[in-house]
């Protein structure tokens, strides 16, 4: 029996090569999961807006394919990643069937391509956040902060812009919300709405409702500025 074996691995008349792989497939398909319908919940460490959502969503597509795997498997998983979140569970099946995604766990959270390599999302791209905010929410809050406050005091503020090759120096007071001067931007360059503006200070994110007092930062000090534009090629 064992030499039986032997014989056809060694007789190179291909026989062998078409058993390996059909083995293979075999197991691959084994540990293949359907996609399960349900969305992952989970609560960002600090609450975001649609439009950040949006401008995390897009900085994470348009950088995976650059570091791991095949573009073409990324696009299936963001096609299917937006189907399954706008309730569309039959047409995800499909995208991630068609491109031959193996799903050990039935989610995207971690899966295959048919050479083996590994592709993880994160969750904010599959579903959004238990405490997600609306735009017009954290909006209409802010007026009533900025008017009713005492006078500030004022300072100089640089921001340095993820487009720009030059640092944005502003005169900003200590009661001015990150969402005021977010507008003041705007109408300097065009195209910068504030929901494409994510501003970082001290190595930490900063919200909308924050005031300039409130985050800490100092006379003088670099505000860096991410910019996310919907298309790359709009950037000059």
């Amino acid at each position: 029996m064992g030499g039986c074996i032997g014989s056809q691995r060694d007789s190179g008349n291909g026989e062998s090569s078409d058993m390996d792989a059909g083995w293979l497939q075999h197991v691959s398909v084994g540990r293949n999961q359907p996609l399960k319908a349900e969305k992952p919940r989970w609560k960002n460490d600090m609450p975001l807006t649609e439009g950040q959502l949006k401008s995390k969503r897009d900085e994470f597509w348009d950088t995976a394919p650059a570091f791991e795997g095949r573009k073409e498997i990324w696009d299936a998983l963001r096609a299917a990643a937006t189907a399954l979140e706008t309730g569309d569970h039959t047409l995800a099946q499909a995208i991630v069937d068609g491109a031959s995604i193996s799903l050990p766990h039935g989610t995207l959270l971690d899966c295959y391509d048919e050479l083996g390599n590994r592709y993880k999302l994160p969750e904010y791209v599959l579903s959004a956040p238990v405490n997600l905010i609306e735009e017009c929410s954290e909006t209409d809050t802010l007026p009533d902060i900025e008017a009713n406050g005492p006078p500030g005091v004022e300072q100089p503020v640089r921001f340095r812009l993820s487009h720009l090759s030059h640092d944005i120096k502003l005169q900003v007071s200590s009661n001015d919300s990150v969402l005021k001067i977010k507008k003041q931007i705007a109408e300097m360059q065009v195209g910068v709405e504030p929901h494409r503006q994510r501003w970082f200070y001290a190595g930490k994110i900063l919200s909308d409702k924050l005031r300039i007092e409130d985050t800490g930062i100092q006379r003088n000090h670099v505000v860096q500025v991410i910019v996310s534009f919907p298309n790359q090629d709009n950037v000059s």
